[in-house]
Formats: structure tokens, sequence, C-alpha cells
């Protein structure tokens, strides 16, 4: 892997000019030039997915604990743990930008060693709630304090790659759910089998646990992490200077290093930041629901409650399986809409196989076809607007704009399986299906957008433009990648 990485890499900087638009003399090594990427494979890389697989798990398991009890104890009503998701949901779509913005302002250690902290709090937290209310306030902190750590990663790894290789660094955002995903499952079924132990029920033992676990393994991962990236403690002086270099030569993607107010509007007036955002909004129904609501409706289908948890197991580990074929292949081939496009079918005949079935082992099996396509949807929605905005100006507003306009989703997704249309939840399956199947035409529309601009800038360098009078993306001289 590594050699073929250093491949794409001497690929890569032979045609910068080309494929970004950065004239530029500074001239720095392929060879060396990978080697720094290495160090941030090694060191960044796999605490990013540390961080992404302990928070996704504080947060999703709630849909686990659900199943040995926690309705229950809480003495929840019929669609009040809806109202739980829908509500926490409102944090996440407000908190993503902040988060990003400070990333880019105090650096990934900075901000993120926070987002730690307050998040750990709150899954402790969890774990005493008595009532409705606790549960509410106490999961909106939460996913407040969560809310932008997979853009922010994404962030940072757009300032650390070429775009042509971000897309294999960002899935770790969905690598992450597919691991806590499946030991999420694994794990709250071996607390369920532990049982109640000094007091507490073993959901209230789940949370505890993960607690401490996400304690000590997050704050050894801080250490890790970057302020700046041209200052990254592992770097030797050489690739420290290789990164000064890099910030230089990639000026029309990175822009100035301080933030520039002037990129806020053209990042929320971009048709494609707004097309892009409404497409995900449609297909993260489905992925949002899916990863909460997982143990909820295969109980529905009628298994067993203590088969639940270890039966999602093996749909995660193929979801993570097809999520890194297909991210290979589009950063690989330079391509995001034919993916992603191919990939709302299988996600929208998974759902449909349960809602026109009445077999359990139909149903189950329509998980398996959906998680195919569900995980790459979002890895590469994500890789596309990252790789797409520039300078970092641009992409720190646009970027978690567009996320948080799919973090809408939460709010309707979150009204999705309420427990009086058990057991099967058809309308929620029927919907998750259908807002797929949209969600194919627009990112389709995307597709076209893109490349009708590459086509116009085409054409103006055909006729022997030099400039645009545009800066940015919008510049002659970058291409969007398809």
């Amino acid at each position: 892997m590594e050699k073929e990485m250093a491949k794409e890499s001497v690929i890569d900087s032979q045609s910068l000019d080309h494929d970004v638009g950065t004239h530029t003399t500074i001239y720095i090594e392929p060879a060396r030039e990978a080697a720094v990427r290495r160090k941030f494979d090694i060191y960044v890389v796999p605490v990013s997915v540390i961080y992404l697989v302990l928070s996704t798990l504080d947060r999703n398991n709630l849909g686990n604990a659900r199943v040995f009890g926690f309705d229950e104890d809480i003495g929840l009503k019929s669609g009040q743990f809806g109202n739980i998701q829908t509500l926490s949901s409102v944090c996440t779509v407000l908190f993503e930008v902040p988060w990003v913005l400070a990333t880019r302002r105090w650096g990934a250690k900075k901000a993120i060693g926070t987002a730690f902290v307050l998040w750990s709090i709150c899954t402790l937290g969890t774990a005493f709630v008595q009532t409705y209310g606790q549960v509410i306030a106490c999961r909106m902190l939460l996913n407040a304090a969560e809310a932008g750590l997979a853009q922010s990663f994404a962030f940072l790894f757009s300032t650390i790659y070429p775009r042509e290789l971000a897309g294999k660094r960002i899935m770790t955002t969905n690598i992450a759910q597919c691991i806590s995903g499946a030991f999420g499952g694994l794990f709250a079924y071996a607390v369920q089998t532990m049982g109640d132990r000094h007091g507490f029920a073993a959901w209230r033992w789940l949370f505890i646990i993960e607690f401490g676990i996400t304690v000590v393994i997050c704050g050894v991962g801080l250490f890790f992490l970057p302020g700046k990236v041209e200052e990254a403690w592992f770097l030797s002086e050489e690739e420290k200077e290789t990164m000064r270099l890099k910030t230089e030569r990639d000026y029309l993607i990175r822009g100035e290093e301080k933030f520039e107010k002037k990129w806020i509007k053209p990042a929320l007036t971009d048709p494609f930041v707004w097309m892009l955002g409404i497409a995900f909004f449609t297909s993260s129904v489905a992925i949002n629901g899916f990863g909460v609501f997982l143990p909820t409706i295969i109980q529905g289908l009628g298994f067993a409650s203590l088969k639940v948890n270890y039966m999602t197991i093996p749909v995660f580990v193929l979801g993570a399986i097809s999520l890194s074929i297909q991210v290979y292949y589009s950063d690989k081939l330079k391509k995001r809409g034919a993916f992603i496009v191919s990939c709302c079918v299988p996600v929208a005949a998974g759902y449909l196989m349960c809602v026109f079935s009445k077999n359990p082992d139909v149903g189950y099996a329509g998980m398996f076809v959906l998680v195919v396509g569900l995980y790459p949807i979002s890895t590469l929605a994500v890789t596309w607007i990252t790789t797409n905005l520039a300078p970092d100006s641009k992409r720190a507003i646009g970027q978690p704009f567009a996320y948080s306009l799919a973090n809408v989703s939460n709010l309707v997704s979150g009204q999705l399986y309420p427990t009086n249309q058990g057991p099967r939840y058809v309308p929620g399956n029927a919907i998750s299906a259908g807002l797929t199947i949209v969600a194919g035409f627009l990112y389709a529309a995307c597709w076209l957008l893109l490349r009708y601009r590459n086509n116009k800038k085409a054409k103006m360098i055909a006729e022997g433009a030099t400039e645009n009078g545009k800066e940015g993306d919008q510049a002659l001289g970058f291409t969007y990648i398809l």
C-alpha cells in the first residue's frame, strides 16, 4: 500500500499544475513529500480512527442500551426516544461550523482535545440520568461536543494530503462508524450478559465503562495530534520545511494562513455547497437512522433481544469492506459522483426488502444489501466537497455548512422508528428508501454542475484566456474533481 501511495504521490506532484492550477515555481521532490505524508499516516490517521470510533460508540450505543431496558427504566413513552435523537441533532447542526473554524484557528490538538473532554463528561453523565428531561439535556450537550469532530478531521486531512489521496483518509469517519457499530454490538452484548451490578442496571454500566475506555485511549491519542501541520512534533526540521513549502506551493487551494472573512459569502452562496448539502440531507436520513436504530430494526424483524446486538456485527463488517474498496477505487479513478449515485441503488433496495417482505430472514438480508452502499455515500460526499472548495477559508465554512444541512436529516431520522410503528417499522423504512432514490438524482445534478464549470473553464483556456477574474476554486486554473 505504501509503494502504491508513493507512486500516486509522484503522479500527483508531477501533474499538480494541470490538476489544481497551482502555477508556481516551487518544486518538492515527490519521494520527500510522500515520506512526510507517511508520517501523518502513522501518527495522525490512526488517532482519527480511534477518536471517531469512540465518539460514535458513545453516541450510538444509546440504541443498544434501548434493547435491554433503557426505555423502561427512564419511563419513555412512544416517540420520546426519537425526540431525544431529534433534539440532540439540533446541537450537531448548530455546532459543526464553529468546531471546524476552531480547528482552523487554534489547530487540531486544542480544538479536538476540548471536544474530547466535553463529550467524555457527557458520556459518563448518561449513566446517571433518571428522567426524560435529563436524558435530553445530557445527549444535547454530548452532540454539541462531538458535532464537528468528523469534519475537523476531514478539514485537517485536506491541509495535508493532495485532493486525489484525501478520500482514503476522510473515510476514517465511516470506517469508525462500522467499527463502532460492530464493536458496539459486541460490547453491548457482553455488558448485557453481565446484568445488573452494585445497584446499576446493565445499560448504565455500558456508559460507565465506555467513559473509562474513552478517557484513557483518547487521552493518550491527544498527544499525537498536531497543532499546525507545518510544526507537527513528529516531523524533523527538514520535514517541517517540506510542509511549509507545500503550503506555499498550494496557495491557490490553501489561501492565506489567517482566516479571511471575504470567503464567508462565497461559501454560503455557492450553488454546489447547497446542492450537495441538500443531496447529502436526503441520503443521510437512511444513514443516520441506520446507525442508531439498526438494533431496533432487527428486533422488529422478530429476533430475540439477546441476539440483536451481536447480529449487527457482520452487517457493519460488510459495510467496512465495501467502504474501503469503493473509496480506494474512487481515489484511484479520481471519480466521486458516479460512485455516489451507484451506491444509492443498494441502499434503497435494502430498505425496500424490509418494507415488502414479512420474512425476518429477508429483512435481515436487506440490512446486508443496503450497507454495501450506505457508508461510501457519506464518505465520498464529504470528500467531494472538501476537495472541491478552495481556499482554506472557504472550505472551513462551506464544508461543515453542507454537512450541517445533511445533519438536519437527524430531525427526520429520529422520528422514523417510534415504538407504536413496530415491529416492522414499514413507514420508516419506506421513507428511507424513497429519500435515497431522490438523493441519487440530486447527486447526479451536482456532477452536472461541476462538469459544466470544468467545461466552461476548458473552453476559455482553449480560446487563449489566462484568467477569468475569479479566485479560489472558481479561478480558471482550478479543475473540479467529478
